[in-house]
């Protein structure tokens, strides 16, 4: 393994276990993340749908888009009793 690699390997532990200390990662699942692009608001889409057991793709798109994260999506909709 080159020097690179391994640089990398070890930055890749490093924030990941810094995500998990701030509770941005659930369920093996990063709950935070921004919505920048269409694959990521449809992955986020997605964990919606697993987490709250909707499914309807356009109720939890609303939802994510709504709230502007999976995390907080989940939390209001709980709050909502959705």
């Amino acid at each position: 393994m080159k020097s690179g690699t391994a640089q990398k390997l070890v930055l890749n532990m490093i924030s990941t276990s810094v995500m998990i200390q701030l509770g941005r990662v659930e369920d093996n699942s990063m709950v935070n993340m921004q919505l920048s692009n269409e694959k990521l608001v449809d992955r986020g889409i997605k964990m919606v749908m697993e987490k709250l057991r909707v499914d309807d793709y356009d109720v939890a798109k609303d939802l994510l888009l709504k709230y502007g994260s999976v995390k907080k999506a989940i939390e209001n909709a709980h709050a909502e009793h959705l």
